[in-house]
């Protein structure tokens, strides 16, 4: 791998750290204020929002500079959403700007792949940096959990700056202060990353007509692209299995964290270390899939998916922590395992087809959306009153059955146009070796 590749992954590390640090406090913050379920649920949609409005020009505006300067814009925005939250306004508020900041970030984190790296190096590399996304996961869950504890929160806030009488009083106040130092580290590494040789594709910008009706022209541009993906064989079948992923994972963070309190009755610290152990089997699941996996098979890691959605609803019958770590190791390592190959597929399809940045925004809209959809799905489920345990069955079994009719959907496809994707299959076969 290229230097640049571990300064990408540095970044990352610490962005992603941060972010799920932020959430657990979030969560926090939201039980103490005696806020309802429904809107601890809602975190999770709501960092999705801005991925969903905004993915039509998030990717234009990553092909148009350095990604390394859009990395670092997009920090700045995030340490923003950061500050929301520590001076009082509304946890739901704070984190879809943190969003916000997620949502310019991903197009300039995963199109630099394709500019810095070979396509015969892309599984192995979407391996390391989902491997590695997967570790701040870890480590940022448990952070969050053990920042807002009695021990850690205890300690940050007995420090006492001369001259200076600061407003932190609260657990989650001072939790805040370090996830911010966290961005810190995460933006300096943005200004380390190197500018690659592709050509920058500038936003088209007529000097006679307003910034608006500018930004607007993207639109068309976003939804043709949008178009290309979803009607190539196999950019829609490795588009739809990703969705479906991210979607079930950017909720199963805080599913975990609702079940682990009904079915082990765990407070928040000791329920972020399940979220994390989740994590790790999907850390495991990814690096065993960028060792194993080819660019042309990644088609058949879709079983996988059906089992995942079936072993969600396997969470109701666990309620001893010695069956439940391995359980959700497993859960986790079935979603690393198919998410790698269909990811670096999908990124190969999209940067045939289009520039990186809008690939992987037309790829973030639809996944954000997933996960906006899901989680909106699972808030109503809690406010109009159904238990945990109803809430991950009907869960579950929506995500094993969208994976099945894909199952079916890839079928037809190879049925009906065998010799399209062979071609296609011929491509990713010839650019992976």
């Amino acid at each position: 791998m290229k230097r640049g590749f571990y300064t990408i992954m540095s970044a990352q590390f610490f962005s992603s750290l941060a972010d799920n640090a932020l959430f657990v406090v979030a969560v926090d913050l939201l039980i103490n204020s005696g806020a309802a379920e429904w809107q601890r649920a809602a975190l999770v949609p709501m960092f999705a929002l801005f991925y969903v409005i905004l993915a039509p020009f998030v990717g234009a505006f990553a092909d148009a500079y350095p990604k390394g300067q859009v990395m670092f814009i997009s920090n700045a925005i995030k340490v923003i959403g950061c500050l929301l939250m520590l001076f009082g306004h509304h946890p739901l508020l704070a984190y879809a700007v943190v969003g916000l900041g997620a949502a310019a970030y991903s197009p300039a984190k995963y199109g630099i792949l394709t500019e810095l790296l070979p396509a015969s190096q892309l599984v192995r590399a979407n391996g390391w940096i989902e491997g590695l996304t997967i570790t701040s996961i870890i480590l940022g869950v448990l952070l969050g959990g053990q920042l807002v504890g009695p021990q850690i929160s205890g300690w940050l806030l007995s420090f006492d700056l001369p001259l200076i009488d600061t407003p932190i009083d609260t657990p989650s106040e001072a939790a805040i202060c370090v996830i911010g130092l966290l961005y810190a580290g995460a933006a300096w590494f943005n200004t380390r990353i190197p500018r690659t040789a592709t050509q920058l594709v500038p936003l088209r910008q007529d000097m006679s007509r307003s910034m608006f009706s500018n930004v607007m022209d993207l639109l068309p541009d976003f939804w043709r692209c949008n178009n290309r993906l979803w009607h190539d064989k196999l950019g829609q079948i490795s588009l739809s299995t990703t969705t479906l992923f991210w979607g079930v994972s950017g909720n199963l963070r805080y599913i975990v964290l609702a079940w682990s309190a009904v079915a082990l009755g765990y407070s928040t610290t000791k329920a972020s270390a399940l979220v994390g152990v989740v994590a790790i089997g999907t850390a495991v699941g990814a690096i065993l899939a960028s060792m194993r996996m080819k660019l042309d098979g990644a088609t058949r890691v879709i079983p996988l998916g059906i089992a995942m959605g079936l072993l969600v609803v396997g969470m109701n019958f666990i309620h001893s922590i010695w069956l439940a770590v391995p359980f959700l190791i497993v859960l986790g390592g079935l979603g690393g395992f198919l998410v790698v190959p269909m990811n670096a597929l999908l990124q190969h399809r999209g940067h045939n087809l289009m520039g990186s940045g809008r690939s992987i925004a037309v790829q973030n809209f639809n996944e954000q959306a997933c996960i906006l959809g899901l989680g909106v799905v699972y808030s109503m489920f809690t406010r109009f009153g159904m238990s945990a345990y109803g809430a991950i069955t009907c869960f579950g079994l929506l995500v094993a059955g969208i994976m099945w009719c894909i199952q079916l959907w890839h079928r037809h496809n190879c049925k009906q146009h065998p010799q399209e994707i062979k071609r296609l299959l011929d491509i990713a076969r010839h650019d992976h070796h």
